[in-house]
């Protein structure tokens, strides 16, 4: 049987992906669980998280696939587990705006973390070469050219 090169090249990354996954996901679940968090509860966290301003409670319902009222519900929750604070738009006092407390920005730069050391400690068995070719290898999906002049 003949792979196709898309075919090769996906399951190389989803086999990648899936050991950072099941590396990282460990730790960062604990603490996901320790705060007796729902799996959309956290994904509201971390979608938030990326945002530096508030948002509105149905734009982040729109981002992360839910109706308004169940983002509504969700977002109490997390306001009263101080993860999220909840205020009014101040041109229209109907929009109720969302942010993410620094508590709940804690616990998704926590659950980054594990991800990207999962990354690290699987980069780490690659020698010099490897790493510069699997620079090269990744330019194509990147937004962003890494700086690979700086050896450390």
């Amino acid at each position: 049987m003949n792979d196709s090169p898309h075919a090769c090249a996906f399951d190389a990354v989803r086999g990648f992906l899936g050991q950072v996954f099941t590396t990282a996901e460990g730790e960062s679940l604990e603490t996901v669980a320790g705060l007796k968090l729902s799996f959309t509860q956290a994904r509201l966290v971390f979608a938030l998280a990326h945002h530096d301003h508030p948002v509105a409670i149905g734009d982040l319902a729109e981002a992360v696939g839910l109706s308004a009222a169940s983002a509504g519900r969700n977002v109490e929750q997390l306001v009263r587990k101080k993860l999220l604070v909840r205020t009014e738009n101040p041109e229209d006092r109907r929009v109720k705006l969302v942010a993410v407390t620094d508590r709940g920005r804690s616990l998704a730069q926590s659950h980054l973390k594990s991800k990207e050391d999962a990354v690290r400690t699987l980069l780490d068995d690659l020698d010099t070469a490897q790493c510069l070719a699997l620079v090269e290898a990744l330019k194509p999906l990147s937004k962003e050219e890494p700086d690979v002049s700086q050896s450390s």
